[in-house]
């Protein structure tokens, strides 16, 4: 076996700000297990949009423009930090009580950093990448009870990286929480993105069908993932209408929303169009506000078709442990947008944010050793 070096090269978080708070370092300590943990050699990590809204301290829960982290568990992100959710890689030692069997397995990390040992509940989030170091670097260190083995050589490690839970247990949970069972459409927003690709699988999963809210040009790509519909949101003027139109007078049972502002209103109007055709209340589940943090509800709206509204951050491990088993019975495709070396982290965060009409799915970010070892083909 390879010995494990005293430093890496690392991408580290010195502060709230733009990307110049981005450093890289190229000796940087790696770290050692301590008991129940494992030490992994990343070899992939997918990049999430929580990377960047941590970054510029974009987490208020007020609308006071204050710079805040995401601090549901109270302020736990300090620096410097090595951001970074959807870890990926092999592990190279193991910590006391950890089986020495477990060097050389491939694994995908379950994100968060659980507040208690409920299987059910997770009020006070927090996870690796913000309240612990994550995946931008080559080394991590990790609980192995949350550190699931993924042997399927059917998926590279980027691919893996796709299906981590930053994304798939957020989509997961959007469903749970409504409630959403087989035969309910389902109208997802920003439905390209990495949790709305994840929602529009997990909808087919579970025999519910999805219907995609997204921009011009992606419609193929996905009605591939399951998309039963695809509607362009920049052609909208009336979306009700417009959803009527798109799914032949379908009634929407729920709506995972991912960017909220303007739009949120209207969808909860198309879902009461019509009342008397409805066999369960209107159900809103939310995970994101891309279109602007802040809408204004008519409440009369809300209380008087007992519209249902889901706030949603993180998962459980309970739902961790389902998608894990679906990654294993291969029912997850992984979306891969592309492929960008750890040094030009900096780069794939500017990517991220300004992403065309041709990036659907998740960009993932892997160490230039890896890179170079592998021979991987990386963005230009």
């Amino acid at each position: 076996m390879t010995a494990i070096p005293e430093t890496m090269c690392a991408m580290v978080l010195t502060g709230h700000g733009g990307t110049e708070r981005l450093e890289w370092r190229e000796d940087w300590p790696v770290p050692r297990p301590g008991p129940g943990e494992v030490l992994v050699r990343i070899t992939a990590c997918a990049k999430n949009n929580t990377d960047r809204k941590v970054r510029e301290g974009r987490y208020s829960t007020a609308d006071d423009g204050a710079v805040t982290s995401f601090a549901m568990a109270g302020n736990t992100l300090s620096f410097p930090r090595i951001q970074g959710a959807d870890v990926v890689g092999h592990v190279v030692a193991v910590g006391q009580g950890v089986p020495t069997d477990r060097i050389g397995e491939r694994g995908l990390l379950d994100f968060n950093i659980y507040p208690d040992a409920r299987d059910d509940l997770n009020l006070a989030p927090d996870y690796f990448g913000h309240g612990a170091d994550g995946g931008f670097a080559e080394y991590g260190c990790f609980p192995s009870e949350q550190f699931h083995a993924i042997a399927n050589p059917a998926l590279g490690d980027a691919e893996l990286a796709t299906l981590g839970m930053c994304s798939w247990q957020t989509g997961y949970r959007m469903l749970t929480s409504a409630g959403v069972g087989a035969g309910e459409h389902v109208l997802v927003t920003g439905a390209s993105g990495g949790v709305g690709t994840a929602l529009l699988q997990l909808c087919r999963v579970i025999g519910a069908i999805p219907h995609a809210v997204a921009s011009a040009g992606k419609a193929e790509a996905l009605h591939a993932l399951g998309a039963e519909t695809v509607i362009d949101r920049n052609a909208v003027g009336d979306w009700p209408s417009a959803i009527d139109r798109a799914t032949g007078g379908a009634t929407i049972d729920a709506v995972m929303d991912l960017v909220g502002g303007e739009m949120t209103v209207p969808l909860i109007q198309a879902m009461c169009r019509d009342m008397r055709r409805r066999t369960t209340p209107p159900r809103l589940s939310i995970a994101g506000a891309s279109a602007g943090n802040v809408t204004a509800l008519p409440w009369t709206l809300i209380y008087l078709n007992q519209v249902r509204i889901f706030g949603v951050s993180h998962g459980t491990r309970a739902e961790a442990r389902q998608l894990i088993g679906w990654i294993g019975e291969n029912r997850l495709k992984p979306v891969l947008a592309g492929i960008m070396p750890l040094s030009r982290l900096r780069e794939a965060e500017r990517l991220f944010v300004e992403r065309g009409r041709d990036f659907i799915g998740k960009l993932v970010i892997v160490p230039d050793r890896v890179v170079a070892e592998q021979g991987l083909e990386t963005m230009a």
